[in-house]
């Protein structure tokens, strides 16, 4: 299924973007809008060594960001290794940084990417965060301090709007989706995405960087599998430096 959304994706750019937003529901529902993000990833497979995952912690609760202590992240199609250098290093510089298996345990915001990761990169470590209690302004500080090269990019993971209509949906996601790309966190709140805090603490930082984003896809449950009465919204954003900066 996973091969088969990045196959109908369409085909990436020359350059692969430094970050991804990208959803997190069951396959059915936004897969394809994902895969629609991940295949621009697939040009720098054997550059990209290091993912920096950030999401919501849907299950657990705690202060800060919360990395795991297992070295690796099963899924069907093998495991995942867990760059445990880099976590321990956060752990000892950035107080908002805490080692907490539990809020991994039953977590699915991180996990449902990886095959993703799998599909479209050859050797790379993850380093899975979920935030919980935490500022943006922590957030962009940890994104910051693992920005690196080439070889590190970012995924956050986050759906949209839950829970409206479908015109309702398709009007505020509508508003999100301007927000980001035109990088104003303080416009992304928590009715918008269950990933604002990671989102915002990125846009902070992108802008930092000076780059742009871009909408790759847009749309919601009711688009992919789901009656229009509820739905829940999905987005893609590419992070990309402009090309005022590149060069």
């Amino acid at each position: 299924m996973v091969e088969g959304f990045l196959q109908e994706a369409r085909p990436a750019n020359a350059s692969a973007p430094k970050a991804i937003i990208v959803p997190h529901a069951g396959y059915v529902y936004s897969g394809p809008i994902a895969a629609s993000a991940y295949a621009r990833l697939a040009p720098e497979r054997d550059t990209i060594e290091r993912v920096v995952m950030l999401g919501p912690s849907h299950r657990a609760s705690f202060k800060g960001l919360a990395a795991p202590n297992d070295g690796a992240f099963a899924t069907p199609l093998g495991t995942v290794r867990v760059d445990t250098a880099v976590i321990r290093d956060l752990c000892s510089h950035w107080p908002q940084v805490i080692v907490f298996d539990e809020a991994h345990a039953c977590e699915h915001a991180l996990e449902v990417h990886l095959p993703f990761l799998q599909c479209v990169l050859a050797d790379f470590q993850i380093v899975p965060l979920l935030v919980c209690d935490a500022s943006h302004e922590e957030v962009a500080e940890v994104i910051e301090a693992l920005w690196g090269g080439d070889e590190t990019r970012f995924v956050i993971s986050s759906d949209l709007s839950h829970y409206h209509d479908y015109a309702s949906a398709c009007e505020l996601d509508a508003l999100t989706a301007r927000a980001i790309e035109e990088l104003r966190p303080r416009d992304v709140g928590e009715e918008q995405a269950c990933g604002h805090v990671p989102i915002r603490g990125l846009l902070r930082v992108a802008a930092r960087h000076r780059l742009r984003a871009l909408t790759v896809d847009l749309r919601n449950s009711g688009d992919t599998a789901s009656p229009r009465s509820e739905v829940v919204g999905y987005g893609a954003w590419v992070f990309e430096q402009s090309a005022s900066t590149s060069g």
